[in-house]
């Protein structure tokens, strides 16, 4: 600790509210939304409870809507500095700021440090979409435009409604809950021409073998689900391709807008 600095007490950041010391409650919003063992709440403050979460959602949509074209970046809150994670992601925010995009992390530590911190310092826009969390709290100083989340179902959907791509470094169970949940939508069409970029290879690709000799090979994916994740190490190889997606799906919207006209 720096001689003379006084410590700073434990915070943790609820919406727009701001808990230190004996005000942090021992559990989060999502945890009191899911616990099935508090059924005595649900008829008393799950009706309210949806205003909040309706809350967040407007908070969400407003201060997002006029973001610049946006990759949202994932991937362990537990990445040291001199790890080579934390160095790819600051080196790819800052790729993708010079390509044009503002970068969205969760907002944390780690990788999404490195990430926020290699956009700003290139110039570019740089967003934190923050989680209420036991541990792992606040924005790093590195976040040009936070938001503080209570729900990671409204958190999630800002990360995939303001994004052209996903780039998913090395990570842990929230990283591949969000890589999941990208291939699941691009999968079945709920978003379309959505890259899904894992770059670390060596840390992917027990994986990604896994889903083709265990998943695929028991016919519960197809082939061409491999094909919806895109593994680099290379950066710029990452950044051309996202920049590819989008000009193929600028392109098909322009021959649909002709056809259209035509017809």
């Amino acid at each position: 600790m720096t001689e003379g600095r006084t410590p700073q007490p434990p915070e943790r950041h609820r919406g727009p509210v701001t808990l230190r010391r004996d005000s942090i409650p021992p559990s989060t919003a999502d945890q009191r939304l899911l616990d099935s063992h508090l059924r005595s709440e649900w008829k008393t403050k799950d009706a309210w409870r949806a205003l909040r979460i309706l809350s967040e959602f407007v908070e969400g949509f407003d201060t997002l809507a006029d973001l610049p074209p946006s990759v949202s970046v994932f991937g362990s809150a537990r990445s040291k500095a001199d790890s080579p994670e934390w160095k790819l992601g600051e080196e790819l925010g800052g790729a993708l700021a010079r390509a044009g995009y503002a970068v969205i992390t969760g907002g944390g530590p780690g990788v999404m440090e490195a990430a926020n911190k290699g956009a700003a310092e290139a110039g570019g826009l740089s967003v934190g979409l923050g989680i209420e969390l036991p541990f792992e709290q606040g924005l790093n100083e590195w976040v040009d435009l936070g938001i503080d989340f209570r729900y990671f179902f409204a958190r999630k959907t800002m990360f995939v409604k303001y994004a052209q791509a996903f780039v998913v470094l090395p990570g842990g169970f929230g990283t591949l809950d969000e890589l999941f949940e990208a291939v699941t939508l691009v999968q079945t069409k709920k978003v379309t021409r959505f890259p899904v970029v894992l770059m670390g290879t060596s840390y992917w690709r027990g994986l990604v073998d896994w889903l083709r000799d265990t998943m695929q090979d028991a016919g519960k994916i197809g082939p061409e689900d491999l094909d919806l994740l895109y593994l680099t190490d290379d950066v710029d190889e990452a950044v051309r391709h996202i920049v590819k997606a989008g000009e193929d799906v600028e392109a098909a919207s322009a021959r649909r807008t002709a056809r259209e006209a035509s017809g």
